[in-house]
């Protein structure tokens, strides 16, 4: 049975509309009635009602929304579980996520337990954990050994031996972390005020997964001296990890043995753990805590076997206990952060937004970009005073958030009282944990972004243009470090759509038989192309970047050399301008001769003598230079080329001064065609035939077309759709008045269908219509542009010359 038998029919009968009907029968408003003033909007911003103000005020703290609604009984089981169990995920990771910030893992600690706290009162996302995330805590170690490298903190024991001053270096760094977050949080606050919570979208998932799995990639490199337990050279700026690569690589020879079985033995076991923790993770209520269980076990282990006075294997060091008191994130470094600042909160709130989103599509609820922009800066902001380094959603948290029964922000809070109370009473027994055991924990949690680059295979597949974003992220962010490769990243990406936008698909469309639809015809078979009517369609909207190209697509589809045409056109104008002032000049002289043959006839009874004056002879020396100078252009124009245009004037001089010419194509008789061309309404105009001594042959132009290649002209109209287009600007306003002009004056009308509503008000702001670009040359689909053309324009059969009757009868070119 075939299935398209319930598709259904539908037949509408109505009138041709064109947009001027359309806004009459719909009643349009006028622009000043659609856009108030400017003075009216700021009264309507600035006034203040007790309804607005509560809710600027619940949408500004979301908490105050939710929390009086807030069920105990059915959310308060579920968000405690999912709390504990997100918290106990805090401990390792901060700890571990420290190192990659070039910090004291205690301030891990503290940026996984302030910024949450923020995040409950002003955050609208229910699942999302806000604390360290990977790629951030790599950005932010990237400043802070950019600034403050091991070279300058170098001091001598009483051995003469130099060693780096830890507790100097780590208290700078402190300081450079927590300006660079302070700053990037206002940033995000910035933005967030002024509604530009839409600028995470310009970062295309396939530039965050490159950007992500640049960052692993960072990441590893920044744990192979935790991991090998070797001390490599420090380098900044473009090729700095390519440096640093070597002289890891370099440096092997040196690898502290135990370090390494430490680093061995703890990757294979959480790799084996995580694996076994998957398989069971449809019988587990919840997953097992397997980072928690590992830094437990090696840091009772270490402290047992004294790994770091017997071995020499470094570990965490002194955990203060007890919470830091807020200080004034240090002003003088915003100058040299500022860039770094930019890059934290942009890709903090990509990452945040993109998941909170899914999540709130998951579960049937709205999040606010530009409240998640103002929450994640304060939280971010206040973070700063507080020595936390930046923060965002981590993948790993939320989904454990969501998968554990999560229901509100209140999960947060949960997690948040897991890390202080460690902080509080059990920071001090971790002091003995190896710091390869926290490396390990960050390269086993990478798997998932090194399971990224299988995306190449699928864009190859899927699309190339975003394959080649793809590499350009990773490669620059790999060779120019995070910063400036973000920034190129973004750059690339902005041009790959303005070049698709530079280069679209021109098409033809035809007809669909038997209904109103117009397709391509290049890529339909059953798609006709209407009689004399061309329907010009782009894929991309005009404006400046691509209305030059726009207007050579249709000069190419449309077969119609516009620009060469007029100018031949008017060449042929400037040769019959000069024919009709020969013959004016033969037609006085005439006169003149008659008339003194007249007085002579009188005078003497004699044959009339006929005398030529100077200024006489002048006329004719100059009509013959004249006539000349005319020769050699045409002969000129018959060798350019082979082909052969003839013109002949096919109506006479009307009284107001205009005439038709109709124009032959040079080819094979057999397979010519005419069209029409309508003279300048200048009162310049040119008659053939002017003089009753010119024969046929001689009115008749034989002009070589070799330069102006092979076109036909038996189109009397095109339509262009604009339907594809969402705005205009002034460049594209004046490129389809060049349009509507040259193409009028070769007699071919131009129509307008399927212009958006903000497309026409562009169009009337930018001076488009005048008396003689009227709104009914604009059609509501090309359906009716095509009906009104056919009724307009379609009756009349276009003429043709046969160049073979008239070189029978008798007339020679």
């Amino acid at each position: 049975m075939d299935s398209r038998a319930g598709s259904g029919k539908y037949r509408v009968e109505r009138e041709v509309l064109d947009e001027q009907r359309l806004e009459e029968l719909t009643k349009r408003k006028t622009l000043s009635e659609i856009h108030k003033p400017l003075t009216d909007r700021l009264k309507d911003s600035l006034r203040c009602t007790l309804p607005k103000l509560k809710r600027s005020v619940v949408s500004s703290c979301p908490v105050l929304y939710w929390l009086p609604k807030y069920s105990v009984w059915d959310y308060g089981m579920p968000d405690l579980v999912s709390g504990i169990s997100v918290g106990i995920m805090h401990l390792p990771q901060g700890m571990a996520y420290a190192l990659l910030a070039s910090v004291p893992p205690v301030f891990g600690l503290y940026t996984s337990l302030y910024p949450a706290l923020i995040y409950f009162f002003f955050g609208t996302s229910r699942h999302i954990s806000i604390g360290t995330f990977t790629v951030l805590s790599i950005m932010v170690g990237s400043v802070t050994e950019r600034l403050f490298p091991d070279e300058i903190f170098l001091k001598t024991n009483g051995t003469n031996l130099t060693e780096v001053n830890i507790m100097t270096r780590d208290a700078y760094r402190v300081q450079v972390a927590a300006a660079t977050t302070f700053l990037g949080g206002i940033i995000q606050v910035l933005l967030g005020v002024i509604k530009f919570g839409f600028v995470g979208t310009y970062l295309s998932e396939p530039l965050v997964r490159a950007y992500t799995s640049a960052a692993a990639a960072h990441a590893v490199v920044a744990q192979l001296k935790y991991l090998f337990g070797v001390s490599p050279k420090r380098f900044s700026g473009p090729l700095s990890q390519v440096y640093t690569l070597l002289d890891i690589c370099l440096s092997l020879p040196q690898t502290h043995l135990p370090t390494l079985l430490v680093s061995s033995v703890t990757i294979v076991l959480l790799i084996a753990a995580k694996e076994l923790n998957s398989f069971l993770s449809t019988k587990l209520p919840v997953p097992m805590p397997v980072e928690l269980i590992t830094i437990v076990a090696a840091t009772l282990i270490s402290s047992t076997a004294h790994l770091n006075n017997n071995y020499s294997v470094s570990v965490v060091g002194e955990i203060p206990s007890g919470l830091s008191a807020p200080s004034v994130p240090d002003l003088s470094l915003f100058g040299e952060v500022i860039g770094d600042a930019f890059a934290l909160a942009i890709v903090g709130y990509a990452v945040s937004i993109s998941l909170g989103k899914t999540f709130a599509l998951k579960h049937g609820y709205k999040v606010d970009s530009n409240q998640e922009l103002v929450a994640l800066g304060l939280s971010n902001a206040v973070g700063g005073f507080f020595q936390c380094f930046s923060v965002c959603s981590s993948m790993s948290r939320s989904l454990v958030q969501e998968t554990t029964g999560g229901k509100t922000q209140m999960a947060g809070v949960a997690s948040a009282l897991i890390v202080l109370v460690t902080i509080l009473k059990l920071g001090m027994l971790f002091q003995e944990l190896p710091k390869a055991v926290l490396a390990s924990i960050v390269l086993v949690n990478l798997k998932g972004m090194f399971k990224q680059y299988s995306d190449v295979a699928t864009l190859w597949r899927r699309s190339k243009i975003d394959l080649v974003v793809w590499l350009v992220t990773w490669v620059s962010t790999m060779l120019l470090n995070l910063d400036l490769g973000l920034a190129a990243s973004i750059i690339f990406a902005l041009f790959t759509v303005i070049f698709r936008t530079q280069m679209p698909t021109y098409s033809v469309l035809g007809n669909v038989p038997g209904t109103e639809l117009y397709v391509d015809t290049e890529t339909h078979r059953e798609a006709r192309e209407v009689p004399g009517v061309t329907i010009f369609r782009s894929s991309a909207t005009i404006y400046f970047a691509n209305a030059e190209l726009y207007l050579e697509a249709l000069k190419e589809k449309s077969g119609l050399d516009i620009s060469k045409m007029i100018i031949y056109k008017r060449r042929q104008e400037a040769k019959q301008r000069r024919r009709e002032r020969r013959a004016e000049r033969r037609a006085k002289r005439q006169a003149k001769g008659e008339k003194r043959t007249q007085k002579a006839a009188k005078q003497h009874s004699g044959p009339p003598e006929i005398s030529v004056e100077e200024d006489e002879s002048d006329n004719w020396s100059d009509t013959r230079l004249d006539m000349r100078s005319a020769e050699k252009e045409e002969q000129s124009w018959i060798e350019k080329g082979n082909g052969t245009v003839f013109v002949i004037p096919t109506t006479p001089r009307t009284p107001e001064g205009c005439s038709r010419w109709e124009y032959l194509k040079g080819g094979h008789p057999d397979s010519t065609s005419l069209g029409w061309m309508s003279e300048l309404q200048d009162g310049d105009t040119t008659t053939l035939g002017s003089s009753s001594e010119d024969t046929l042959s001689r009115d008749l132009e034989q002009v070589s077309l070799g330069s102006l290649g092979k076109w036909t002209w038996d189109i009397h109209s095109i339509i262009l759709d604009l339907s594809t287009a969402n705005f205009i600007d002034t460049v594209a306003i004046q490129t389809l008045k060049n349009i509507f002009r040259d193409f009028s004056e070769i007699d071919v009308d131009i129509y307008f269908s399927g212009c958006q509503a903000s497309v026409v008000e562009q169009l009337e702001r930018g001076d488009f219509f005048t008396e003689t670009i009227r709104k009914q040359h604009l059609f509501v689909s090309v359906h009716d542009a095509v009906l009104y053309c056919l009724n307009h324009r379609g009756a009349a059969s276009i003429p043709r010359y046969d160049p073979i009757q008239a070189l029978q009868s008798g007339t020679k070119f």
